[in-house]
This record gives C-alpha cells, sequence and structure tokens, in this order.
C-alpha cells in the first residue's frame, strides 16, 4: 500500500528521492510489544514499501514528548541498508522488511 503524501517527509539518498513517514501501528500509547517503526517508498515511482523495525521499544504515551525519535539520517542508513539486502523499490510486491536491532 502506497504512503499517502500528507504527513510523510522528503528526503534524498544517494541522489534518489524518497518519502518516509513513522508507521501508524507506532502511534500507540501503551506498549504492546511492537518495536518503532517506519515505513518508505520511492517518491517519483512507487512499489515495494520498505518496512522498517529500529528494534527500539515503542511508548508514545499522547501527553508526553516521546523519548525515541526516528531522525532523517537513521532513515538514510536504513535506506541504504535494504538496498544492500535486495530491496528493489520500483517493481512492485509485498512489503520488504528490515529488523534493525537497537542501538
Amino acid at each position: 500500500m502506497a504512503l499517502a503524501k500528507k504527513g510523510s517527509r522528503r528526503i534524498v539518498v544517494d541522489g534518489v528521492e524518497y518519502r518516509w513517514r513513522v508507521s501508524r501501528k507506532h502511534w500507540c500509547c501503551s506498549y504492546d510489544g511492537v518495536t518503532l517503526g517506519y515505513r518508505v517508498e520511492d517518491a517519483a515511482s512507487p512499489g515495494t514499501t520498505l518496512v522498517v523495525e529500529t528494534g527500539r521499544r515503542a511508548v508514545f504515551e499522547p501527553s508526553l514528548v516521546p523519548a525515541e525519535l526516528v531522525l532523517p539520517r537513521e532513515v538514510a542508513a536504513g535506506i541504504r541498508a535494504a538496498l544492500s539486502d535486495g530491496w528493489t523499490p520500483r517493481s512492485n510486491g509485498a512489503p520488504f522488511t528490515l529488523h534493525l536491532s537497537a542501538v
């Protein structure tokens, strides 16, 4: 499923433009075993979506600022890692999942 343009952010990695956003399932109010994650797709020709699980605990209380954020440099590193693992962003197919360990 393609990312909505509204709410997504633009990032350019190695001359290619992508759009990304923190996954909606991670905007919850209690920890239920999910980790902080984000989704990425090619901005010009969306195909296979990249789903990145960071390995960091996802707890976002509505009244608090999240202690863990996804930064653009982390997204760029995730894109590069996925590309080296075989992600082809312009081809059609099931979402490509990348699991990163917590640092």
